[in-house]
């Protein structure tokens, strides 16, 4: 059992129960007294949050009055193999949206993101992380900066085992121009990005300040698909602090999903790769940036 697999079926397994326990017509408070838990106990089941025991689900599901035993199997079985989410030894550093859309990232069968400001997690190098870490988080401590990057380093996992899944990027052309960590940091950056959007799986656009006024504009996003019948697709978006927030409306992960295709239509045609190792090479000579040319003005 892998752990996007696990994430998947524990995120199939608290929607079933959320069902049931809605055909059932009883609320959340009802059931946790009645099962003799505490209200957050089952909130936190039904959120994914945390797993559930086969003892537990056998007593739940006979409340909700669930007899059929294939159906009943197959929720056992979510159970068993769901008990294992993904970095839940990072609780103390993310909070529990964030945790929910990790795991829906491992789990994910295409990942379509749109980065604005900074490169997308899944795509930056140790060094750039460390960079935007530390203007983020002045106050973290050295200890708190390396479990971080460890977690993110983590997180792209998701890379290396493209054959179960693709990963679509739009990237605005402020995120490649703006120099985090410095040029030396910077230009591995935009030369891993190279690497990365090589591979088959892996599509890299990028938006040109040319396109102008965008439907970008309103801030960062993520949508996460699945095959048919395993999840509903699964918007987040991401506020001005860098917190994400799962949207519930299926009408606005449509609009999303429109909205991410229409950024790609604006995006730039041309060979991304080579753009990429153009744009290093170039910010190594120090001839790209806004100061560069105010200085040759001034000259």
């Amino acid at each position: 059992m892998t752990v996007s697999s696990a994430a998947l079926l524990r995120l199939r397994l608290r929607t079933e129960l959320r069902k049931a326990r809605q055909a059932a017509g009883l609320t959340q408070r009802a059931v946790a007294g009645a099962m003799e838990w505490s209200p957050a106990k089952l909130i936190r089941i039904e959120a994914g949050e945390v797993g559930i025991s086969v003892n537990d689900l056998r007593s739940l599901l006979a409340y909700y009055g669930v007899d059929d035993q294939e159906r009943t199997g197959q929720l056992l079985d979510m159970a068993r193999g769901s008990r294992k989410m993904p970095f839940t030894e990072y609780r103390d550093l993310y909070d529990k949206e964030f945790l929910q859309f990790l795991a829906l990232e491992q789990a994910a069968w295409i990942t379509r993101q749109y980065g604005p400001l900074v490169v997308p997690g899944t795509l930056q190098t140790e060094e750039y992380m460390r960079a935007v870490m530390r203007v983020f988080s002045p106050e973290a401590t050295e200890d708190v900066i390396d479990r971080a990057v460890e977690g993110r380093l983590a997180r792209q996992e998701v890379l290396e085992h493209t054959r179960e899944r693709e990963l679509f990027y739009v990237l605005d052309e402020s995120v490649l121009r703006r120099v985090c960590g410095g040029r030396a940091v910077m230009r591995r950056q935009l030369e891993h990005i190279a690497e990365l959007s090589a591979r088959p799986s892996i599509t890299i656009k990028i938006l040109p300040f040319s396109s102008g006024a965008h439907p970008g504009i309103l801030g960062p996003f993520t949508i996460f698909e699945f095959p048919a019948g395993d999840m509903e697709n699964t918007l987040f978006v991401e506020d001005s602090r860098g917190n994400t927030f799962p949207a519930n409306s299926t009408d606005e992960t449509r609009r999303y999903l429109e909205r991410f295709w229409e950024l790609e239509e604006l995006s730039i045609t041309e060979d991304v790769e080579t753009l990429l190792h153009r744009l290093a090479a170039r910010l190594e000579e120090g001839d790209d940036d806004l100061a560069t040319l105010l200085k040759e003005d001034a000259d």
